[in-house]
């Protein structure tokens, strides 16, 4: 690689005589693993990344890992752990900058230090995603011979922006937002460290508390809006932070939640018992009151699509997809203009027909099958297509159901044990009353009967 530039020098030196001036999120990032806030998962003992760290080696080396999560949960912190941790060589390239020919000067520099003194070399890729299959091609061969290992960040799902051989190569490490406990013990040792504030103000609760709904499981966000109030409370000549002075600093006016978080999730109840009794009225207002707080808008989405399934389900079928296209749209614009998009979602929820069918109908056939009742799939419906499969009577008899006329087939589908059990139970509710009608019928014929 080449060396980095007099700028990039001297901006690092001078953030190493003035540490101070370094953001606080910075300041704060940890140096081990078990500073790490949140992802108990991810670090428990044995873990790929403890054995990372460890700089495990020989048969049972760790092998490349992709790290996929929301933004502020602890990607390239764990990178920059592990460049303290390894023995090797750290390089660190971003897919926003870097291209094929960056790559193959890393992946040529790694295979010079295995051959000259056995050095390792991790890679630490951000943004994989935004890589091209061209450039994630570039990577398979380091990574297959182990030239590099690769840690890899990225924000989108993997399964859809990174390639299969390059996923099937790695390790697939899934982080989680942090919980509000998470948050706030971040917060509290951001507080009290000397890398931090070092104690020179206290955080209020109710300051805090606000801190911890505004950072949505962020790590990021929480400790930037930290660092805003605080040089508020000190320019104020403020020993606290308080919660007048964190709304000002970051501009966010805090609904009146409980210090305990009830009314974070009172709010967030009756958001949705608003939509299941469909009281438009309520539902803005309660979504105008998660929105003011500093809710995050994702959490709010996803209220609103397990909504869509579990109290309207079939009796509006476009319930789902007015839901997830909120949610998707949200992700990609964020407040303030999000509001508006939960609005129109949220009123389409409430004013849509109810049935709450689907939801009782996958709890019954779950609670079957967790009682025992799950027996051998019926002979006539077993795969077929290998050699013996007839001998053994598989796939035998099985009645093609496009040959027939009305192409409903009248033979058994499920297991002797539940049998013509009637899981799904539709309602005559909006567009479900079409379903109550074709399920009677189609029922009818797989029993054979032969009326209309």
């Amino acid at each position: 690689m080449d060396e980095p530039d007099l700028f990039t020098v001297a901006a690092e030196q001078r953030q190493a005589r003035e540490p101070g001036r370094a953001p606080l999120a910075v300041r704060m990032r940890p140096r081990t693993l078990d500073e790490v806030a949140g992802q108990r998962r991810l670090l428990a003992d044995g873990s790929p990344l403890r054995r990372l760290v460890g700089s495990t080696k020989g048969p049972a080396a760790t092998s490349s890992v992709i790290l996929w999560g929301p933004p502020g949960t602890g990607k390239t912190t764990l990178a920059q752990v592990i460049s303290h941790a390894v023995e090797g060589r750290f390089v660190e390239l971003s897919a926003i900058t870097a291209g094929v020919k960056e790559v193959r000067a890393v992946i040529e520099g790694a295979r010079r230090a295995v051959a000259m003194s056995g050095q390792e070399t991790v890679l630490f890729l951000d943004e994989i995603h935004r890589f091209s299959k061209a450039q994630q091609d570039s990577l398979l061969p380091a990574v297959e011979n182990r030239w590099v290992t690769l840690i890899a960040a990225t924000t989108e799902n993997p399964y859809f922006s990174v390639i299969s051989p390059l996923l099937s190569r790695s390790l697939l490490l899934t982080l989680e937002s942090l919980t509000d406990e998470d948050v706030r013990l971040l917060l509290r040792r951001a507080v009290a460290d000397e890398r931090g504030l070092a104690g020179s103000v206290l955080l209020g609760q109710e300051a805090e508390d606000h801190l911890v709904r505004l950072a949505g499981g962020d790590a990021r966000r929480a400790l930037t809006t930290l660092e805003a109030a605080a040089g508020a409370a000190l320019e104020q000549g403020e020993p606290e932070i308080t919660l007048a002075i964190t709304e000002t600093a970051v501009d966010q006016a805090a609904v009146r939640y409980d210090k305990d978080g009830d009314q974070h999730y009172d709010v967030a109840s009756a958001l949705i018992k608003s939509i299941r009794g469909s009281d438009v009225d309520a539902t803005l207002h309660y979504l105008a009151r998660m929105i003011e707080a500093g809710e995050d808008p994702r959490f709010i989405a996803r209220r609103l699509m397990i909504s869509a399934s579990e109290d309207i389900g079939l009796a509006d079928p476009t319930a789902l997809p007015t839901a997830v296209a909120a949610a998707q749209a949200v992700a990609l614009i964020g407040f303030p203009e999000a509001r508006i998009i939960l609005s129109q979602a949220a009123i389409a929820l409430a004013l849509a027909p109810k049935s709450n069918a689907a939801y009782l109908a996958i709890d019954a056939a779950l609670a079957d099958v967790r009682a025992g009742l799950a027996g051998p799939v019926p002979p006539h419906l077993r795969d077929g297509h290998y050699k013996g499969a007839a001998k053994l009577g598989h796939a035998q008899g099985y009645r093609y159901p496009h040959d027939l006329p009305g192409g409903i087939a009248a033979q058994q589908y499920a297991p002797d044990t539940v049998h013509g059990k009637a899981y799904y139970q539709p309602t005559r509710h909006g567009g479900e009353a079409r379903y109550a009608d074709i399920v009677e019928w189609t029922r009818a014929r797989l029993r054979g009967d032969k009326g209309d």
